[in-house]
């Protein structure tokens, strides 16, 4: 038997997970990818399993039934995923189990072998990110429950920006606040790591190490200003729900408008979070969608706001990190919309023409590699991000 690294991202309804071939030299493709939705439905609706080979032949595609009086529908899910690959999969053998872990706070910069210890830790982070890490660590009990003995890593979201000067980390409050752990944590790291990793590959060393700007654009979205492969500022705050615009988040926001939803309009902690992070961005701004390809493709005006006002977030906070950088000399687009959006890269490079960037229409409609005329002063790079990868990698160093 091979062995294999198993990497686990546990959200609220799904679980994405990936199987890596464990090698001295890491492939960045997995020998399997796939995902379980609809953990925790309700009104009867089935959850699914899918997954697909490295030549993408879909492997199975099923319902699942998680209720059940014992367990709950996270351990249910991964005792299905690890029996799935023990009868499936009998010539791999899971050596090391990786999980996204979304807030690591300021103790953890590093990704870590888990115990009980840190295990608890981790559950007192809980107030930093209530809608992601109870998840993260289902996920982790559930595997932990699965596959006793097997080494369990986490992989924080919140680490690559620990490099940030303390001044770009901290807010304007009274200090026994900020003390208190209150302060700019920024996330999306692991996709900045893999960029960070790979940005000599298409970009010259000089350049690569300069002044970069790396928009993770997607349902969630931010950027991160880079200096040497370092993070040294990042759109997102406090939450994930700071910063850009995003799917059905509204980034950035006066607090007043919370303050004056409170007083006037009688809305509660929990309406407010409904509203931040379900009600709000392109969904809220176009009333149609959150997904940018049903908004590229919709003739409302309304679609054709919530796709301005997205694409004008983003070259606002472009300037605001060039400013951090004292300059820029490189942007880079990542992420599914980042990836994919052809539209909305030409309309943020559109705007920057101050800076001395320079598209090129033709390799940015087919989504090249490098976007920009060798002309233009600011390099443009279109690359695809591996968050998976990166957490395979470090549970097979760290379970060597």
């Amino acid at each position: 038997m091979a062995d294999a690294i198993l990497t686990l991202n546990a959200g609220s309804s799904s679980i994405k997970f990936a199987l890596f071939a464990r090698a001295a030299t890491m492939s960045q493709q997995p020998e399997l990818v796939g995902q379980i939705d609809g953990i925790g439905a309700v009104g009867g609706q089935a959850a699914h399993f899918k997954v697909r080979d490295a030549a993408g032949k879909t492997l199975d595609d099923i319902d699942l039934d998680l209720d059940g009086p014992t367990e709950t529908p996270h351990k249910k899910a991964l005792s299905f995923l690890v029996d799935w690959l023990r009868l499936h999969q009998a010539g791999w053998r899971v050596a090391g189990v990786g999980h996204r872990v979304v807030h690591g706070a300021q103790k953890f910069s590093l990704p870590i072998v888990l115990d009980a210890g840190i295990v608890d830790t981790l559950r007192g982070f809980i107030p930093l990110a209530p809608l992601h890490q109870p998840h993260n660590l289902a996920g982790i009990d559930a595997m932990s429950a699965a596959m006793p003995g097997v080494p369990q890593v986490a992989c924080f979201d919140t680490a690559f920006h620990r490099s940030q000067p303390e001044l770009a980390q901290l807010f304007a409050l009274p200090r026994a606040i900020t003390a208190q752990g209150v302060r700019r944590y920024g996330f999306h790291g692991l996709s900045y790591e893999y960029i960070a990793e790979v940005l000599p590959q298409y970009l010259d060393a000089n350049r690569a190490r300069g002044r970069v700007i790396v928009a993770h654009l997607g349902n969630g979205a931010s950027m991160c200003a880079m200096k040497n492969l370092r993070s040294v500022a990042s759109t997102m705050g406090f939450t994930a729900v700071d910063g850009l615009m995003m799917g059905t988040r509204t980034g950035n926001l006066d607090p007043g408008v919370l303050l004056y939803l409170m007083d006037y309009r009688q809305m509660d902690a929990k309406a407010l979070t409904r509203l931040l992070y379900k009600e709000s961005g392109l969904l809220g701004v176009s009333g149609i969608s959150q997904d940018m390809r049903v908004l590229l493709d919709s003739p409302e005006p309304a679609a054709r706001e919530a796709v301005d006002l997205f694409c004008y977030r983003v070259v606002r906070e472009i300037g605001s990190l060039t400013a951090a950088l004292g300059g820029l000399d490189a942007l880079v687009f990542t992420g599914g919309i980042g990836e994919h959006g052809a539209p909305v890269r030409q309309q943020v490079c559109a705007e920057l023409g101050w800076l001395g960037l320079r598209l090129d229409a033709a390799a940015n409609a087919a989504d090249a590699s490098k976007i920009s005329i060798s002309e233009s002063r600011i390099e443009v790079c279109v690359i695809p991000t591996n968050e998976e990868w990166i957490i395979a990698r470090h549970v097979a160093e760290l379970t060597a």
